[in-house]
């Protein structure tokens, strides 16, 4: 769903900062690893202790290095089936990240078994999503569609927490979490059911 506004956040907001980085001899993988890092150390500092508001402020900066990445990428023709590789591996460390220090939040100051197992679930089922895709994608099967990409997943946990951290309103959190967990157990049936019906019949390639 998000997908559609890259063009304008890569051509009109981060179009100065992808030009001073190709300019400075920046590679996209270092931004990537940068960004990955960055998005990590956020997560599991600030979140495990309480700190919603600065953990989220933190990771959404770092969280544009995935669209700055790629557009340098492009601009300076590195596009590689590494980069690929590399820029999709790092986004599910980034993932697993965010989803457990939320879980590590609830399982401290959070205090709140439920909620801890619900961002557990996340964290498995948002990876189950990117792989059910990755895994028809190398069989030359399409796997695409769901209710949520990643950047749907990212966003809405991102807003709510920051937003519930701003007003003090947890439910936030807690309603993004259940979306998600819904979002992303659709998401897994979905793709294994597009899957199994390219799949009825044919032989395993090679």
């Amino acid at each position: 769903m998000l997908d559609r506004f890259k063009g304008f956040w890569q051509g009109v907001i981060l179009a100065p900062f992808v030009r001073l980085l190709v300019r400075m001899g920046v590679s996209p993988d270092t931004v990537t690893l940068v960004g990955t890092l960055g998005v990590a150390a956020a997560a599991l500092i600030f979140y495990p202790t309480g700190h919603l508001l600065a953990g989220t402020v933190f990771i959404t900066c770092f969280v544009f290095s995935d669209l700055i990445d790629g557009q340098m990428a492009r601009s300076t023709g590195k596009s590689s089936l590494f980069g690929s590789f590399w820029d999709s591996t790092l986004d599910r460390i980034g993932d697993g990240a965010v989803f457990g220090g939320l879980a590590l939040y609830f399982a401290g100051p959070g205090d709140n078994y439920l909620y801890l197992c619900l961002s557990l679930y996340c964290l498995v089922m948002g990876a189950v999503t990117s792989y059910a895709r990755a895994k028809a994608e190398s069989l030359g099967l399409d796997a695409k569609g769901g209710l949520a990409e990643r950047a749907d997943r990212l966003v809405l946990i991102l807003v709510a927490t920051g937003l519930g951290a701003i007003f003090g309103l947890p439910w936030l959190m807690f309603a993004a979490l259940w979306i998600l967990a819904f979002a992303n157990s659709y998401t897994v049936v979905f793709r294994i059911r597009k899957v199994y019906g390219q799949a009825k019949g044919r032989p395993l390639p090679g």
